[in-house]
């Protein structure tokens, strides 16, 4: 009994370790190969603070309508970030579509200082065509609304859209692998529900009861700590929300409401 208790535990440390070293490939499964602009877009170039030149996707609004800025969840690209985004395109709103470091063939490695980093490189992009923090909406899905998030926090937008968002990666991965001590194990965090109450832009929650990704009770807590948020449910859809008809319509309504 002894012994095949010490090879149980043995492989389970083996099992928590291999979690721990290839925490950061499983957390940012970037695609490979050179980027693709989408079909009605510019290439653009985002330059980060520390010197990297990421590829981007701009549509620029038509005069007088607001401008989004997307962050695309962890296994996703540009070519998604327009099909996530096509009802606002459709309806006349600007686009950008940021992507990350190490995405597609942007150069560096994802982390989470360096997402946040290629998140305010999106803004200096926005910025010097004269389009401030304050006009635009942050728009994220799953991995992109920690970005949108925190970058909420330090920089306010016109408002902040979340689709299927998690609390903070330590959460989302309890409960993904509830037998993983997840908390002690993760080096990037994310913290979305601690940067939530800084936020002072009007927020959209958007989260289906069916995720069996990132559970709905996190997009629930988001909503109440937000200082002026909105929770819009879905009984089906998964994770994938973002890519659907009901919940693109139901952005483009919210939106529209808040006079943007």
């Amino acid at each position: 009994m002894l012994a095949a208790l010490l090879v149980i535990l043995g492989l389970y440390a083996a099992v928590v370790l291999a979690l721990f070293v290839m925490q950061r490939a499983i957390l940012y499964p970037a695609p490979k190969g050179p980027s693709q602009i989408p079909s009605g877009f510019e290439k653009a170039a985002l330059h980060t603070s520390d010197g990297l030149a990421l590829t981007a996707a701009w549509h620029p609004a038509p005069q007088g309508k607001p401008t989004v800025l997307f962050f695309h969840g962890n296994g996703d690209s540009l070519p998604g970030g327009a099909v996530a985004t096509r009802a606002l395109k459709e309806a006349g709103y600007g686009l950008l579509l940021a992507d990350y470091r190490g995405y597609a063939g942007n150069p560096g490695k994802p982390t989470e200082a360096g997402l946040i980093a290629d998140g305010h490189a999106a803004l200096a992009f926005l910025a010097e065509r004269g389009i401030p923090a304050r006009s635009l909406v942050f728009m994220g899905a799953s991995l992109g609304t920690g970005v949108a998030t925190r970058l909420a926090s330090e920089t306010p937008p016109a408002a902040l859209v979340l689709v299927s968002p998690f609390t903070s990666l330590p959460d989302a991965g309890v409960a993904a692998l509830p037998w993983a001590p997840a908390r002690l194990l993760m080096r990037d965090r994310f913290d979305s529900i601690g940067s939530m109450p800084e936020v002072k832009a009007p927020v959209l929650v958007l989260h289906a009861r069916d995720d069996r990704v990132i559970p709905f009770l996190q997009g629930e807590a988001l909503e109440r700590a937000a200082r002026d948020g909105h929770l819009i449910p879905f009984d089906t859809y998964g994770h994938q929300l973002q890519f659907t008809p009901p919940a693109q319509g139901a952005v483009l309504d919210w939106l529209t409401s808040k006079g943007l």
